[in-house]
């Protein structure tokens, strides 16, 4: 139990842009200080499905017993101004700042007001280990699938808000600094606490699911980020399919439709939108046998969600020929550490999309 637990309630202010942060909130405020209400802001974002998943969980969230502040924080012109602006006095009186996405600008801006001396960081899947390797280097906060490239206009510009917010969250003096996560953590910055998200809430508050005979796949939103060639994407899920008997495929939150649409049709796979994080759909079933993914968090998430129920998780490598021109020099590298560092999943080879 950590040394917060005793007061970690409505001093404590989360944000999270993703239903897959607002997730691993929970799952921290379950860690800490079960039945102790947070108050957790949504900076809601424009897309339609994350949006949808987002409401779906915050339901989970309010039924916790935690408060639920939805901003439209990307609604026009003016919608940043009148978030921070209303954000003021709580980011002021906070004792805590919870945040899902450190590489967020509208996170790094909103560090720069508070004066919380306690930050925790929690899981936003593979990101969490690029942040923490980052931080340890000393680095700018940079996406890992954009590492590589020349800053913009717009980095520029935001150079010193993103500096002072690197500063925030490097543990010195009387400020404390924890990362909640799943993933595995190496080269951790002096100073920093590391806590294992074990996904007990989720297997807590759902499950056992029903398991059935047959194969299921986990989309990825690789192409969508500029890493993968779409082509030789949609082969591979066909030949993994194909290989393995899969008939769903969950579909990434950020994939396109258009995508999809094309996948379904040359794939025969039913395409499968969730309405919540892929570790709660697959902890309340039905879920198949054996779980197909290429790398992604899914990966060290999913064994622990799906811990005891005989399900298996598999993993197929990313070929280096699939990625595009314009993917990051780091991107092959990054993609293989993922693979090669997640624990309780079978390990398959690459297969051919040519």
């Amino acid at each position: 139990m950590s040394r917060r637990a005793g007061n970690a309630g409505h001093s404590t202010l989360a944000f999270v842009e993703s239903p897959v942060q607002l997730l691993n909130v929970l799952e921290w405020a379950h860690a800490h200080a079960p039945g102790a209400g947070l108050t957790l802001v949504v900076l809601s974002p424009t897309d339609p499905m994350t949006r949808g998943q987002l409401r779906r969980t915050a339901e989970l969230a309010r039924t916790e017993g935690h408060t639920i502040r939805w901003e439209e924080a990307r609604g026009g012109a003016t919608a940043p101004f009148r978030t921070i602006g209303g954000l003021a006095g709580l980011l002021r009186r906070a004792e805590r700042i919870v945040l899902g996405d450190p590489f967020s600008r509208y996170v790094q801006l909103l560090l720069t007001i508070t004066g919380a001396r306690d930050l925790v960081v929690v899981d936003d899947g593979t990101a969490t280990m690029e942040f923490v390797a980052q931080l340890a280097r000393g680095e700018r906060l940079v996406r890992w699938h954009r590492k590589g490239g020349r800053p913009g206009p717009r980095d520029l510009l935001f150079a010193p808000v993103s500096a002072v917010a690197r500063r925030r969250l490097t543990p010195g003096g009387s400020r404390t600094v924890e990362v909640f996560s799943s993933m595995p953590v190496t080269k951790t910055p002096p100073g920093v606490t590391v806590t294992a998200n074990t996904f007990a809430w989720t297997r807590e508050r759902f499950g056992p699911p029903r398991i059935t005979k047959g194969a299921d796949l986990v989309g990825t939103s690789l192409v969508e980020t500029g890493v993968v060639e779409g082509d030789r994407y949609l082969r591979a899920v066909r030949s993994l399919a194909a290989a393995h008997g899969a008939t769903r495929y969950f579909a990434h939150r950020r994939e396109s439709a258009e995508k999809l649409h094309r996948l379904a049709v040359e794939t025969g796979l039913e395409v499968v939108r969730p309405d919540l994080p892929l570790e709660l759909i697959a902890r309340r079933g039905p879920i198949g046998r054996t779980v197909l993914s290429f790398p992604s968090t899914v990966v060290h998430t999913l064994p622990l969600a799906l811990a005891g129920t005989g399900v298996r998780v598999a993993v197929c490598d990313i070929d280096p020929e699939w990625l595009t021109a314009h993917a990051s020099p780091r991107a092959q590298g990054f993609l293989s550490g993922v693979t090669g560092t997640a624990r309780d999943v079978h390990r398959l080879a690459a297969i051919s999309a040519g």
